[in-house]
């Protein structure tokens, strides 16, 4: 059978044309703004090897202190709730979503221009260390604040009601609000496509100073698309102290444990934001009927295990620098294709994936993740030697096949989880209630995080020492496929009879 032939089959064709257009016929003018700020999200990337390759070779951060690092680092994610219940309540100027991405622009120019002057050395108040953990801090606290503001646009731009002023139906709208979540993770994806390839052509030819102030760019293009289009709400609320409040009080104890230094400060920060986190978000959905906060709840647990699996870190990074000798070009290369491929991935699957229940996909995902992160293991036990000898193709080739095969499937994780905060985000409350389910998720990252610190610490991996590696792979891979599917079993037929109900009820998303 000729490919002609089998494109020819009239199912096939109509399969892949509405894969194909659905997006592009979802796309409206008014989700201009918000694909800007997911967009320059992902445009970010361009410093991503540069920053490695910096650390790696400037700096005396191990692939554990690195860890705990990012555990810091997550925490402004975990504290959404303030910046949430800010652009819900708090206009400045007037404004209650343009202010704020600007401010967030600012704040991530800060970070880049920070990262610069300690990479070229004509910032020296602190140690390039301390001031590379400066740089990323006002870079995260600017991204979240943009992406609050994103997240808060991402249910407005939907219109409620018919140009003859009846109520749509409810289906049509939730299905807007799930493809509006998709048009944000492909534009995310798009600012991967975009700069990964040139991040690492960028880092292979100029310094790490440059490559960190040519992102600059990147700020400007959330930033003009909040001053291009009128993206602001037709009205605001008073604040809600016990959640700006209850954040900011958060917030403050989570500054004073990581100055102080104390023993398990993590850990302990982690506990105390689960609790705060929950308290709020209960709070928050308390209006909701029973069955409705039954979904939520199942679904927040199996998509929080999926999300609290941890990574290897920076060992395996180094490993590939130092052992296989991937440069800076071929890492753009490798990001490159990865990009390009979870961008094709998100736009032909995520039409399907916005209509499957939660627990069908994250299980489907664990499985490939962990049957995908097999070359990387196998790479780090000799397999391109193997491979050389007998097939002619070595390690290089092997990270390409790995890249290509793994890349589709990462962003569509995210799309059930944004697609039910979408649905159920309560009126006036919008950027709060996806605030804190991004805090509540982000905890699990935190979670992630903290067990990467503890298995590096267990398994020790370093510049030069890199037998401990494949162990440490494999622990990884062990729990990343063993936590999400026993979540999966123990609260999977109870989130699918919660949602039976509560779609029988057909709830009308607020106005």
């Amino acid at each position: 059978m000729t490919d002609a032939t089998w494109l020819s089959w009239p199912w096939l064709g109509h399969k892949l044309e509405t894969a194909l257009l659905t997006p592009v016929r979802a796309f409206r003018w008014r989700y201009l703004p918000l694909l800007m700020v997911y967009f320059a999200y992902g445009a970010l990337g361009i410093i991503t090897i540069a920053e490695s390759f910096w650390i790696k070779s400037a700096l005396t951060l191990t692939p554990s202190e690195l860890a705990a690092l990012s555990v810091w680092l997550t925490l402004p994610w975990t504290i959404k709730m303030v910046f949430g219940e800010l652009v819900d309540a708090v206009p400045i100027l007037g404004s209650q979503r343009r202010a704020y991405v600007l401010i967030g622009g600012l704040l991530v120019a800060a970070g880049l221009l920070t990262l610069a002057g300690a990479a070229g050395g004509w910032l020296a108040f602190a140690p390039p260390a301390d001031l590379y953990r400066i740089g990323s801090f006002l870079s995260v606290v600017g991204i979240v604040l943009q992406d609050v503001a994103a997240d808060a646009m991402s249910t407005e731009v939907v219109e409620r009601e018919n140009p003859d002023g009846s109520p749509r139906n409810p289906s049509d709208i939730n299905r807007e609000l799930g493809m509006v979540q998709v048009l944000g993770r492909l534009a995310l994806a798009f600012g991967l496509v975009v700069v990964s390839g040139l991040g690492g052509w960028l880092a292979s030819v100029f310094s790490y100073e440059t490559v960190f102030l040519c992102g600059l760019l990147i700020p400007l293009i959330s930033m003009s698309g909040a001053l291009l289009v009128d993206i602001e709400p037709t009205g605001s609320r008073p604040i809600d102290w016990r959640i700006l409040g209850g954040g900011l009080a958060f917030g403050t104890v989570v500054l004073a444990l990581a100055a102080t230094g104390v023993s398990y400060g993590q850990e302990i920060v982690f506990v105390f934001s689960m609790a705060v986190v929950s308290a709020m978000l209960w709070h928050v959905v308390g209006d909701l009927d029973r069955r409705t906060q039954e979904t939520i709840f199942y679904a927040a647990i199996i998509i929080f295990a999926f999300r609290a699996t941890p990574i290897v870190g920076q060992g395996y990074t180094w490993f590939t620098i130092d052992v296989l000798g991937f440069d800076e070009a071929f890492q753009g290369t490798l990001n490159q294709i990865g990009a390009l491929l979870a961008l094709i991935g998100t736009w032909l699957f995520s039409g399907a994936i916005t209509g499957r229940p939660i627990p069908v996909v994250l299980f489907w995902l664990t499985l490939v993740a962990t049957v995908l992160s097999l070359p990387s293991l196998a790479l780090t036990l000799g397999i391109s030697q193997w491979t050389e000898a007998t097939f002619g193709f070595g390690a290089r080739t092997v990270a390409i096949i790995d890249t290509a095969a793994a890349s589709p499937f990462l962003q569509l994780s995210m799309i059930p989880l944004l697609t039910l905060c979408a649905i159920y985000a309560p009126e006036k409350r919008r950027a709060t209630w996806f605030a804190l389910m991004g805090s509540l998720m982000n905890l699990a990252l935190v979670a992630a995080a903290l067990q990467t610190k503890y298995l590096n610490q267990a398994f020790v991996v370093d510049r030069g020492a890199y037998e401990n590696l494949p162990m440490l792979l494999t622990v990884v891979m062990a729990i990343g496929l063993v936590v999400p599917l026993a979540a999966i079993l123990l609260f999977g037929k109870r989130l699918a009879g919660a949602q039976v109900a509560t779609d029988r009820a057909q709830p009308v998303p607020s106005a």
